[in-house]
């Protein structure tokens, strides 16, 4: 994400700021500038990288995990997650029937 640091949301559309952050984010997910693995900076950093404040972030990165481009291990940080990980977590949890 150092290639992206003048990237900044534009106030003015009519697009959420958050979304604007998460779309970012997840289309460098997409073309791969950001791996499977590779670690998002905290969340103060990214907030400071975009000019939004922390909880602009939180909620672009809530929104990452719930499209499970991203997923949150407590301590060590956001990561982002292989999409073939993500789509068959759920499928593991159901009982064969």
């Amino acid at each position: 994400m150092a290639n992206d640091r003048e990237w900044r949301p534009d106030p003015t559309s009519h697009v959420y700021v958050y979304l604007q952050v998460v779309h970012h984010i997840a289309e460098e997910i997409r073309t791969g500038r950001l791996p499977v693995g590779a670690r998002l900076p905290a969340e103060r950093d990214l907030a400071e990288q975009y000019g939004v404040a922390v909880n602009t972030v939180r909620r672009a990165v809530r929104e990452l995990r719930d499209q499970g481009l991203v997923i949150t291990v407590p301590i060590k940080g956001t990561f982002v997650q292989d999409e073939q990980q993500s789509s068959e977590a759920p499928e593991e949890s159901e009982p064969n029937a």
